[in-house]
């Protein structure tokens, strides 16, 4: 696994936030026992987590052990497991499974979804948001920038299709699995501040395998090749709940 930068990731912690407190505010659990953070990063969601729900048990997953390391001790109360998403399963029951920007970065959203669902208690809440950014011009930018370079041959086979299905995909998948459920997609514009934001921003999160499979001197033209393109202050952030 490509390595991840905690704190280039967490360099607009704010504004990642946003989205996340959103959906944890739509989560009607009183005091649930067991509640699990898939795709907990640097911890910082798992945090409102334990806040909103100090009695229950929090345990925070991901596969990086970079972002578990800063994790750990930012919250050392906090249970932290690594673990690959794409296989992980509750260990007991989960009263609530959340899952803020993590699940777009796994295919096979028709087996992953249903398999969550089987490991909640009966009235077990499955709380995930899915970022629905390709066709923003951060991201349709990247794929202009890799194809625009000497590193095309490289780079072009870590380029992703959109991952992120259309919403009627999931309520097709979901409503007959569910005794409720609650779809419903929002588009956040930040405005980003600093020099080239936009690519910084990015920068932790879409970049990183592009920028790992390269070795300087085309890492810093690639970087530059991006940012040339995209220099503006204000991100569009669509997210599928």
């Amino acid at each position: 696994m490509t390595p991840w930068d905690p704190s280039q990731y967490l360099r607009f912690s704010g504004q990642r936030l946003r989205p996340a407190v959103d959906l944890l505010n739509r989560i009607d659990v009183e005091d649930p026992v067991e509640v699990y953070d898939l795709g907990a990063g640097a911890g910082n969601v798992t945090q409102l987590l334990r806040t909103r729900w100090p009695n229950a048990r929090i345990t925070g997953i991901d596969e990086s052990a970079e972002m578990l390391a800063k994790a750990a001790v930012a919250a050392p109360a906090i249970t932290w497991e690594r673990a690959d998403l794409a296989t992980w399963r509750p260990p007991r029951p989960a009263d609530v499974i959340y899952s803020n920007a993590a699940l777009h970065w796994l295919g096979d959203h028709d087996r992953v979804f249903p398999a969550l669902l089987s490991g909640l208690k009966p009235g077990g809440v499955l709380a995930v948001q899915l970022p629905r950014n390709f066709g923003a011009p951060s991201h349709t930018l990247i794929t202009d920038a890799v194809r625009n370079g000497p590193w095309r041959e490289k780079l072009e086979p870590l380029l992703r299709p959109n991952p992120v299905a259309e919403p009627s995909f999931y309520f097709d998948l979901l409503s007959s699995r569910t005794a409720a459920l609650d779809i419903w997609e929002i588009e956040y514009l930040q405005v980003l501040q600093g020099v080239d934001p936009v690519k910084e921003w990015v920068k932790g999160s879409w970049l990183v395998p592009l920028l790992a499979a390269l070795d300087e001197p085309d890492r810093g033209r690639f970087e530059a090749r991006y940012a040339a393109r995209r220099g503006q202050l204000l991100i569009s952030l669509d997210r599928l709940n």
